[in-house]
Protein backbone atom coordinates (compact mmCIF):
# COMPACT_ATOMS: atom_id res chain seq x y z
CA UNK A 1 0.00 0.00 0.00
CA UNK A 2 1.26 3.41 -0.96
CA UNK A 3 0.00 7.04 0.24
CA UNK A 4 -0.53 9.73 -2.69
CA UNK A 5 -1.73 13.65 -1.95
CA UNK A 6 -4.79 13.86 -4.25
CA UNK A 7 -6.39 17.37 -5.74
CA UNK A 8 -9.81 17.47 -6.18
CA UNK A 9 -11.13 20.35 -7.90
CA UNK A 10 -14.95 21.76 -7.73
CA UNK A 11 -16.11 22.32 -11.48
CA UNK A 12 -19.49 23.46 -12.33
CA UNK A 13 -20.59 20.27 -13.56
CA UNK A 14 -18.56 17.98 -10.73
CA UNK A 15 -15.41 17.19 -9.59
CA UNK A 16 -11.58 16.05 -10.60
CA UNK A 17 -9.66 14.65 -9.01
CA UNK A 18 -5.60 14.04 -9.32
CA UNK A 19 -2.28 12.89 -7.74
CA UNK A 20 0.22 15.30 -7.12
CA UNK A 21 3.92 13.97 -8.35
CA UNK A 22 2.77 11.69 -10.77
CA UNK A 23 3.01 12.62 -14.30
CA UNK A 24 0.93 11.30 -17.08
CA UNK A 25 -3.08 10.53 -17.12
CA UNK A 26 -4.25 9.55 -13.94
CA UNK A 27 -7.46 11.14 -13.13
CA UNK A 28 -10.63 10.64 -11.69
CA UNK A 29 -13.95 12.66 -11.51
CA UNK A 30 -17.73 12.49 -10.29
CA UNK A 31 -20.62 14.26 -8.79
CA UNK A 32 -19.26 14.66 -5.41
CA UNK A 33 -15.66 15.11 -3.45
CA UNK A 34 -16.21 11.55 -2.67
CA UNK A 35 -16.96 10.33 -6.22
CA UNK A 36 -13.91 11.57 -7.68
CA UNK A 37 -11.48 10.83 -4.70
CA UNK A 38 -12.94 7.30 -4.99
CA UNK A 39 -12.59 7.48 -9.37
CA UNK A 40 -8.78 8.60 -8.71
CA UNK A 41 -8.04 5.98 -6.23
CA UNK A 42 -9.57 3.10 -8.96
CA UNK A 43 -7.48 4.51 -11.72
CA UNK A 44 -4.05 5.25 -9.78
CA UNK A 45 -4.84 0.85 -8.66
CA UNK A 46 -5.86 0.39 -12.48
CA UNK A 47 -2.45 2.14 -14.27
CA UNK A 48 -0.56 -0.20 -11.45
CA UNK A 49 -2.27 -3.66 -12.03
CA UNK A 50 -2.28 -3.14 -16.02
CA UNK A 51 1.19 -1.32 -15.99
CA UNK A 52 3.16 -1.83 -13.25
CA UNK A 53 4.82 -0.32 -10.03
CA UNK A 54 7.38 1.28 -12.09
CA UNK A 55 4.83 2.47 -14.70
CA UNK A 56 4.25 5.92 -12.79
CA UNK A 57 6.58 8.27 -13.54
CA UNK A 58 6.71 9.76 -9.90
CA UNK A 59 8.52 12.83 -8.80
CA UNK A 60 10.33 13.42 -5.98
CA UNK A 61 8.45 13.58 -2.65
CA UNK A 62 5.95 16.08 -1.93
CA UNK A 63 5.78 17.42 1.67
CA UNK A 64 2.70 20.36 0.98
CA UNK A 65 0.99 21.88 -1.81
CA UNK A 66 -0.62 25.11 -1.47
CA UNK A 67 -3.25 26.99 -3.55
CA UNK A 68 -2.70 30.53 -3.98
CA UNK A 69 -3.97 33.27 -6.31
CA UNK A 70 -1.94 36.08 -7.76
CA UNK A 71 -2.59 39.06 -10.09
CA UNK A 72 -0.81 39.39 -13.24
CA UNK A 73 -0.49 42.17 -15.41
CA UNK A 74 -0.96 41.62 -18.83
Amino acid sequence: MKQYKIVVERHTDGYVAYPIGIKGAVVGQGDTHEEALRDVKSAIKFHLETFGNDSLDVEPQIVEAFIEETLVEV
